[in-house]
Parts: C-alpha cells; sequence; structure tokens
C-alpha cells in the first residue's frame, strides 16, 4: 500500500469514527424523550431485535446469511453477550446511582480500553499517550461537571457505581475482542451475528417484562425513536466501531468517547438548551486536544495480536 492510500485509509477510519461518535452523542436526548413510556430493557431489545430484522435482508443480499458453525456461533455470543453486559449494567446501576456518577465513571472507558488492550493485544503506548488517556477523562469528568470542583468532590461512590464500572470493564473487554475474534469475514456479517445473539441474549432479560406492556398505548414517536436508535445509533455505530477497530486498534477508537460529552453539550445548545457555565469550555477543549493528540500518538493498526492470552483466545475461538 502506498503512503498516499495509507493517509486516505487513515483519514476515512477516522472520519468514519467521527461520524458515528456524533451519532452516539445524538442517542441521549432521543432516549431521554422516549424511556418514560418504556422499560429501558425492553427498549433496548426492541431496538436490538428491530437492528437485526432491518439489517438482515442487506447482509443477505450483499453476502448471504448461512448458519454460522458452533465456534463461530460462541465467537458471536461471546461479543454480544459482554455488549448486553454493559447495558444491563447500565440500567442497573441508574436505579442506584446519578448519571453524574455514571457519566464520571465512562469518562474512564479509554483508559481501562488501553489496559485491557495491552493485556489481550499487547498494544504498545508512547509515553506521551500514557499522559494523555488520564488527562482526556479528567476533560471529559470536568464537561460532566460543568467545571464545578464542589460538585465532583461530593461524588459519592455506591454499589450503583460498582456495578457501571463493571459494565465499563466488560465494554472495554469487547471493544479490544473484536479485533481478537475477527476472523477476517465480512464486518457486516459479523455486526448482524453480534446483533442476532444479542437479541437472545436481551430477550432472555426482558421476556418476564412483555407481557405487562400495553403495546397499543406506546405512542407513534416512540417508535420513530426506536428506529432511528436501530438504524443510526445501533447498527452504523456498531458496523463503524467494529469495522474501524480492526484497523486502528480498540484504544484509538474508545479515544472518541473523550468526544460525547462535549457532542451531547453542542447538540442541546444546537436545540435550545441552556447555555453551560463558562468553566466548561476548558473541558470541551481539552477533550478534543486530547482526542487529536492520541490519535497521533497510539499505535494499534491491523497488526495481529502478540500476547499469550490473545493467540490463546483466538485458537480457542
Amino acid at each position: 500500500m502506498s503512503a498516499h492510500q495509507s493517509s486516505g485509509s487513515a483519514w476515512q477510519v477516522h472520519g468514519l469514527m467521527l461520524g458515528a461518535a456524533f451519532l452516539v452523542a445524538t442517542s441521549f436526548p432521543v432516549v431521554a424523550a422516549i424511556t418514560g413510556h418504556l422499560d429501558s430493557g425492553v427498549l433496548t431489545f426492541i431496538r436490538f431485535a428491530l437492528a437485526t430484522a432491518l439489517f438482515g435482508p442487506v447482509v443477505a443480499c450483499r453476502y448471504g446469511l448461512s448458519r454460522p458453525n458452533l465456534r463461530d456461533l460462541l465467537r458471536y455470543s461471546l461479543l454480544s453477550f459482554l455488549l448486553v453486559t454493559f447495558f444491563w449494567c447500565m440500567f442497573t446501576s441508574l436505579r442506584l446511582t446519578t448519571p453524574l456518577n455514571t457519566a464520571a465513571i465512562f469518562a474512564l472507558n479509554p483508559f481501562i480500553t488501553a489496559a485491557v488492550a495491552a493485556v489481550l493485544l499487547h498494544e504498545k503506548m508512547s509515553l506521551s499517550a500514557r499522559v494523555l488517556l488520564p488527562i482526556g477523562a479528567v476533560g471529559a469528568t470536568w464537561i460532566v461537571f460543568r467545571g464545578d470542583l464542589s460538585a465532583f468532590l461530593s461524588l459519592r461512590i455506591g454499589a450503583g457505581d460498582i456495578f457501571f464500572l463493571a459494565g465499563t470493564i466488560a465494554l472495554a473487554t469487547y471493544t479490544t475482542l473484536v479485533k481478537v475474534l475477527h476472523r477476517g469475514e465480512p464486518m457486516a456479517q459479523m455486526t448482524f451475528w453480534i446483533l442476532a445473539t444479542g437479541t437472545i441474549w436481551l430477550f432472555l432479560l426482558t421476556f418476564s417484562k412483555l407481557n405487562d406492556i400495553q403495546w397499543a398505548t406506546v405512542p407513534g414517536s416512540v417508535w420513530v425513536g426506536i428506529t432511528y436508535l436501530s438504524i443510526f445509533t445501533t447498527i452504523v455505530t456498531f458496523f463503524v466501531f467494529q469495522w474501524s477497530t480492526t484497523r486502528i486498534g480498540p484504544t484509538r477508537v474508545a479515544a472518541y468517547t473523550f468526544l460525547n460529552p462535549a457532542l451531547v453539550l453542542l447538540i442541546g445548545l444546537t436545540f435550545g438548551d441552556i447555555q453551560p457555565p463558562l468553566t466548561t469550555w476548558p473541558g470541551v477543549f481539552l477533550v478534543v486536544g486530547v482526542t487529536v493528540a492520541l490519535q497521533t500518538n497510539l499505535t494499534g493498526g491491523a497488526q495481529k495480536p502478540r500476547s499469550r492470552s490473545g493467540k490463546a483466545a483466538r485458537n480457542w475461538l
């Protein structure tokens, strides 16, 4: 591959990641608008099921959808189990803690992903990257707390926070294992089967609640919101994140998480939210600068995992 082609490919990956990060940020106001009408777990089950139903024909026409063998099914089921574990921990934690606490913990996601990738992929970071990751977490937390140090210092860690931390670790492991367990199949196929097996996991978690819902009373706006989430923040973002992970590595992909609070803030301002305090904006500039810097200071392209644990996972599955 020529240097020009490599540069073009890198710009394509990062452009797609920015687009996916923006779509993820749009999911927060959409979920906030519709979550009062459906249980969060049921909403996520419908989201996965609809995404599977919509994406299946596209993948079938493009690549075919032959039934995976047992080993492949185990790969997809393990990945979707980790993804569903993150959602389950998030729903559980929000009943026990505050959105501020979970947002602060989620700011650690790139740092946790880097640690998991170091174990499973032997992914190496420069000294500057080791410095930038904590700074990015500080910047994201800064935005979450609107630059209010007293609000941050009043944060108390409880059982809900432990649940969400466990979910964040599961998500970091999922992001890393996508690269470890990818077998060269089209990423669209892998995305479909992760969605399909994830739908089964979510059904097992929520089937006892399905009969309690008055489906006829669910407003049409809720179905519109679920359709948006299914297509844009599930099919599209899952595909882009997984595809990008195999090209630039899990830590560089996870680094885009730092932009999430800033993007949510900017989207809210676009739709008329109250201007945040001026003390918030240094955090915005900080996460943007750190995210850009991390993309140039981290390695982790498409090389094979070199650690024993990574090789063991590939050989077993």
